[in-house]
This record gives C-alpha cells, sequence and structure tokens, in this order.
C-alpha cells in the first residue's frame, strides 16, 4: 500500500525523493506527488494522477530543494484523481502531510472539528493536516504538541510525515500500526515506509514504533512518546544491496524473480545449515512446537496458499494437527483455540495489517508465535516471539513468486526438524530434496517458451479459466488461479477436482480452458478422469503431471521430486502461465490494476 519517504539534509531532495517513490512503486499506487522547500523556504508543491514518470515530468527542476517529503498512493477514501493525491495541505499552506494507513473515525473528527473549515479532497488524510492546523491556530500550540494532539485524536492506523513551513529545519513523524522506518546518515536523515526506498543512501536505519513520534532535522533525530518520554534506540543495519533491486536485463521484476527461485532454494539450505552440512535452528522454537497441542498457521493471500502446502508438511512430518486461516477472518472471528496452541504467521513483507492485529491479540494471551518473513527487522518480525527468515532477495513484483516456494523450503525445513526433536523417524532429507528441486526448477524454466506458448493458444484472449487437483495439487491451484487471475485479470477459479461435478461443472463452456495439475500417484488417476469429463463438455484441457504419472495427451511433464515437496516444482509453470498471459494481453506485468504489494491497512 501507500508508499512514504522524506529527507533532509544537503543533497537535491527532489531527486533523492523521486527516486525513492520510484524503489516504491512495487507496493502498488494510483497516483504520486512530493512536496520540497526550497534555499529560501519556500514550499513546492507537485503531485499527479497515474505513474511516477507523470509526476517527474511536472516537477520544477530548477527548484533546489534541501528537504521535502514525498508518496504514492493507493486510493483508500477518495477516487484516484490530483486532488485526492498525497501531499496534503492545511488551508494556510503552512501545513503539509503523507499519510499510509486509514483513519477509522475520520468522519467523526471533521464534524467534531472542522464544521468550518473548507476541504479540497476525499480523503481522510486531509483531516488530519486540517486538524493539526486548527490545534496549532486556534489554540495556539507549537508544532509538535498541535501534531500530538491530533493524533490522539485519531483512530485507525497511520504513518505520518508532516512539514511545517514555520519549521523549515524539521520533518516530523509518527507511527500506528503502518510501517515507518527513519534512516541515519552524514548530515542528512530520512523517512521512509521501506528500506529499499532509501538504501542508496543509508543503511543505517531506526525502527519507529506505534505510539512514537519524531523530528528528523539535518544534525539528528529524536523519537519520544506522545506523553514526551525521549527513547534513545540505535540504529540497525539493512541487509540490502542496491543493485539487486534493479530488473537488470529482464523486462519484468516477476519474470527476473521467476528465474531467481533455483537460486533462492540453494540460498535456503546455506543459511539453515551448519558447518557440518546439517540444518538447524533456533532450538526454543522447536522446543515451543513440541510443547504445543496444535499449529495454527496465519497468513494471506499467496502466503496462505502456502501456509495449505506447510499443513501437509507438517502434519504429515510431525504429526501435530495444523490448521489453516486467513488473517482478515480469523483476528474478528477467532475459533476455539486449544490449550497450547502455536502460532506460525507467513508474511513476506513482514508488515501485512490482517496478520499483525492477529499477533497482537496471540501476544495479550500469552501464546508463542512465529513470523516466516523475507524482511529482517519487519514489524511481524519484532513483534513475534521467534523469526526463520525466508533469504529471498527483494520481491518487487506485486504478484508473489519466490516468497511463495521460499515459504514452503522453510517449513519443510521446520517439518524435518521438529520431527527429529520429537524423536520420530525423518524419511525425508530436506536439504538433499530442496537441491533436486533447485534442479528440476532451473529445467522447467528452461522450457519458458512452451509456457508462453500454451499461454497465446489458450489463455490470452480467454474470459476465464480453471485450475483442478487434488490433495496437494489442490492446495497448488488455489495458488496458480490467484496468479493467473491478479496480473492477466482472466476469471481463474482453482478448485478441487473431485468438486467439479458437485457445482462448477456447468461453467464449463467451449473452449474454457481447464489445467490440472497432477503429481500424487494416490489421485492420479481421478484427477485425469475429470479432466476427461471437461473435455466431454467442450473445455479446452491441459494437463501438467509429474514424470512417472505423465500420459501422451499431457501438456508438460514435470521432473519427479519428493511428493511431499511437489508445489515448489508444478507452481513453476503456472506462474510462467500467469506472466505470460499477462504480457501477451499487454497488461502492467509488475503493477497489477488495484493491486498492492504490502497490504498495510486491515
Amino acid at each position: 500500500m501507500c508508499g512514504i519517504v522524506g529527507y533532509i539534509g544537503n543533497k537535491d531532495a527532489k531527486e533523492i525523493l523521486l527516486h525513492g517513490l520510484d524503489t516504491l512503486e512495487y507496493r502498488g499506487y494510483d497516483s504520486a506527488g512530493i512536496y520540497v522547500m526550497d534555499d529560501s523556504q519556500t514550499g513546492h508543491l507537485f503531485k499527479e494522477k497515474g505513474r511516477i514518470a507523470a509526476l517527474r515530468d511536472k516537477v520544477d527542476q530548477s527548484v533546489a530543494a534541501f528537504s521535502g517529503i514525498g508518496h504514492t498512493r493507493w486510493a483508500t477514501h477518495g477516487a484516484p484523481s490530483v486532488d485526492n493525491a498525497h501531499p496534503h495541505q492545511s488551508n494556510s499552506g503552512r501545513f503539509s502531510i503523507v499519510h499510509n494507513g486509514v483513519i477509522e473515525n475520520f468522519a467523526e473528527v471533521r464534524d467534531a472539528y472542522l464544521q468550518d473549515v473548507e476541504l479540497h479532497s476525499d480523503t481522510d488524510t486531509e483531516i488530519i493536516v486540517q486538524l493539526i492546523a486548527w490545534f496549532a491556530e486556534s489554540e495556539e500550540l507549537d508544532t509538535m504538541d498541535a501534531f500530538k494532539k491530533a493524533i490522539v485524536a485519531l483512530k485507525g492506523s497511520y504513518a505520518l510525515a508532516l512539514v511545517d513551513n514555520e519549521n523549515p529545519d524539521v520533518i516530523y513523524a509518527a507511527k500506528n500500526k503502518s510501517p515507518l522506518l527513519l534512516g541515519t546518515g552524514d548530515g542528512f536523515n530520512v523517512i521512509c515506509s521501506d528500506a529499499m526506498a532509501m538504501i542508496r543512501e543509508t543503511n543505517q536505519f531506526i525502527e519507529l514504533m506505534d505510539g512514537e513520534v519524531a523530528t528528523l532535522s539535518q544534525e539528528g533525530i529524536q523519537i519520544e512518546t506522545l506523553a514526551g518520554d525521549i527513547i534513545d534506540r540505535a540504529p540497525y543495519t539493512a541487509h540490502l544491496d542496491a543493485n539487486d533491486l534493479g530488473k537488470g536485463t529482464y523486462p519484468y521484476y516477476m519474470a527476473k524473480e521467476i528465474d531467481e527461485q533455483p537460486a533462492v532454494m540453494r540460498k535456503i539450505i546455506q543459511n539453515y545449515q551448519n558447518e557440518q552440512g546439517e540444518l538447524e535452528m533456533d532450538p526454543e522454537i522447536l522446543e515451543s512446537i513440541l510443547a504445543s497441542d496444535r499449529i495454527y498457521i496465519v497468513a494471506c493471500g499467496t502466503s496462505y496458499n502456502a501456509g495449505w502446502v506447510g499443513k501437509q508438511l507438517l502434519e504429515k512430518t510431525t504429526n501435530i494437527p495444523t490448521e489453516v486461516h486467513l488473517s482478515s477472518e480469523f483476528g474478528y472471528n477467532m475459533p476455539l483455540l486449544t490449550e497450547k496452541p502455536f502460532f506460525i504467521f507467513l508474511s513476506q513483507s513482514g508488515e501485512t495489517a490482517d496478520s499483525r492485529q492477529v499477533l497482537v491479540q496471540v501476544n495479550e494471551m500469552g501464546y508463542p508465535s512465529l513470523t516466516l518473513t523475507n524482511v529482517p527487522g519487519s514489524t511481524l518480525s519484532r513483534e513475534a516471539q521467534f523469526t526463520l527468515l525466508l533469504y529471498a532477495g527483494p520481491e518487487i513484483a506485486v504478484a508473489s513468486t519466490k516468497a511463495y516456494t521460499a515459504q514452503i523450503a522453510v517449513m519443510s525445513i521446520l517439518a524435518e526438524l521438529t520431527a527429529k526433536a520429537k524423536g520420530l523417524p525423518v524419511e525425508m532429507d530436506v536439504a538433499h530434496e530442496l537441491a533436486i528441486i533447485a534442479s528440476a526448477i532451473e529445467s522447467v524454466i528452461d522450457d519458458k517458451e512452451i509456457f508462453e506458448q500454451l499461454s497465446l493458444t489458450h489463455l490470452s484472449t480467454s474470459r476465464n479459466a480453471f485450475y483442478i487437483g487434488r490433495g496437494i495439487d489442490y492446495y497448488l491451484v488455489m495458488e496458480a488461479s490467484l496468479k493467473l487471475k491478479e496480473v492477466s485479470y482472466v476469471q481463474t477459479e482453482g478448485f478441487a477436482a473431485g468438486e467439479l461435478k458437485h457445482g462448477t461443472i456447468a461453467l464449463i463452456e467451449d473452449n474454457t480452458p481447464v489445467i490440472s495439475i497432477i503429481t500424487d500417484k494416490k489421485t492420479a488417476g481421478h484427477t485425469r478422469g475429470n479432466a476427461h469429463e471437461v473435455i466431454s463438455r467442450g473445455a479446452h484441457s491441459m494437463i501438467i503431471s509429474m514424470d512417472g504419472l505423465n500420459q501422451p495427451e499431457d501438456a508438460y511433464v514435470l521432473p519427479k521430486v519428493h511428493e511431499l515437496l511437489t508445489p515448489l516444482v508444478s507452481v513453476i509453470p503456472t506462474q510462467l502461465i500467469a506472466y505470460y498471459t499477462s504480457l501477451h494481453r499487454g497488461n502492467d506485468v509488475d503493477k497489477p490494476r488495484n493491486l498492492a504489494k504490502s497490504v498495510t491497512v486491515e
């Protein structure tokens, strides 16, 4: 969701802000803007609907700016437009603000304080800046006191960066639920929603916590509570390589990230092996799981789909009952828990708001928790009791690919080590199997032209499509259908193959694409029978099977891998099909409409 950047220092703020916004494009947005202060302490506001390239064209490059704030907006309150784009200003022009989050009580605040104030947008964000101005002017408060008083009146999520023209040497920041980092440098300081946005300037970041406010000047950063208590927090080093953030020779990040998956498998093995070549992780994680009577996997989107595969791995390897839940449902409709639950949170970004609100409740109840994330230092990582990193490197495309396979790989290691700690016999050598899978993925990627042709022939003009599978293949087709629909806009559904004849088969028409995934020996014949059922009703059937279960009619045969890890390989054709279908339909592959990479509001 919305991205924030801010800079105050000794360099050209305009270009730093614009580059930071370019880096945050992956989060999803519909408009962008910056507000900068020049050497004469005059403010300049530039904002535009659409892409950052359009904003860049609008920025007056002759303005010499030393500080400023910027924003990419993903519409919540108010349609995408220039008026609704951030930064928003108070009517006097004194205050300018950018905001990530949702203010739940904006209407109440407006009615209580701002009935006589003219509003210029449909956003909840404008309410914040007008409220700050109202407190500063009507109650004659200084900027920090007005800022704090406005924050206390707000209910909801926010990451805020505020500029006051009467205090041009300071940027103000505050946070609740939505992520915000403060970056430190020599003669400058920065604000960002994501370390990637400012990694070109610094790799030293300080985490701003919920309920805290901060002031940034060229000389330093001061953090305090709303009560005024000063907080001394050391920065951490963000281990990101700015070179990893580029597409290189690839036309889209999604293509690059699909191709990176073999390397991710090998990196995971490397990072979870000790010097003796044995898999290991924090023994306290394993002890905590062994003390539990049930595992609850909580996640959203692609991570939720990975969780279903994780359920198979954990139950069949450790004999511990495992449930999978959507974060957005679990938080407000929590099921009856067992006496000793253990929670696993899956999140590529570690900032997923729906998952965090569940974690807050889990912490209040005193239950142990583990986050699997790609981003060290992220909110879910900080607030969970334990963290396992995915080591997938930056994932920029909105549609997740390598994070999905990384989550499954790390859960397979967790399953093996838990089983060993429990004293159970372990039939699968996960490190060895993941090494085989890395090579298998490479071989499938080498055949990407086959999937491009399948996409061109059967999906590039189709209105809808279906994926079907059974058992672990059903869990896989849930992710396959999500991937195709989110980047190509083809209405795609993933179904348990045996459920087709219980209603869904009524939707099959002539030439409807139906893609069957067959990797499970126990159910292969049944799924193949379901594929023939849709063929007899006019569907265009494409079967992707695993070596040993294949038939001459199949569109593609996957290399054989361990039966519990087949989704790591069978997902690759579905990722490539989604990529090429989107590409040939003329879509923006990396930034699908209406979607955001990191969903930081509930």
